[in-house]
């Protein structure tokens, strides 16, 4: 499995944000804007919470099969990939909500005399933060589900 890479979520963000952001200025123009809703950086903070316990424990319980503890879990490798996907999808959604979010937070910033304007550019700030945030938990499971010996050499046969 191939391992995120910053470059592959900073484009995704980046592409996402210069999209909403002209998205939200032809909306506009419009009439109307769609509003970014309080959920948003709940849902978000939430899904970070689940990945950072689930790469916790997981940690834990590969600490205590190293250290050989006679109460030690083991880590079922079909868990431990399951959540890896997990992570790895939570990220690259993450990185495109935050993108579309910080995308209509940069063209909300320039109404922050109106109250509701403001609070939509707050929301959307907070889903930025919020989507990094499950960015960095779903790289921190990631590292927390390397193998030792996985060294990024797929495709290439062990020498005999």
């Amino acid at each position: 499995m191939k391992q995120l890479r910053i470059r592959t979520l900073a484009g995704l963000f980046g592409a996402a944000g210069v999209l909403s952001w002209a998205g939200a200025r032809l909306w506009n123009a419009l009439g109307t804007l769609p509003s970014v809703p309080l959920a948003a950086p709940i849902v978000l903070a939430v899904i970070a919470v689940v990945l950072l316990a689930t790469a916790l424990s997981i940690r834990s319980r590969l600490r205590a099969q190293r250290e050989r503890r006679p109460d030690a879990k083991g880590v079922d490798p079909m868990m431990a990939a399951r959540a890896l996907v997990f992570g790895q999808a939570s990220a690259l959604v993450a990185a495109l909500v935050a993108g579309m979010y910080g995308g209509t937070g940069v063209f909300l910033l320039e109404q922050l005399d109106i109250p509701a304007r403001r609070d939509q550019a707050i929301y959307a700030g907070f889903s930025v933060v919020a989507g990094v945030a499950v960015i960095a938990a779903a790289i921190f499971l990631e590292r927390v589900c390397k193998l030792p010996d996985d060294d990024d050499t797929e495709g290439t046969a062990p020498v005999a």
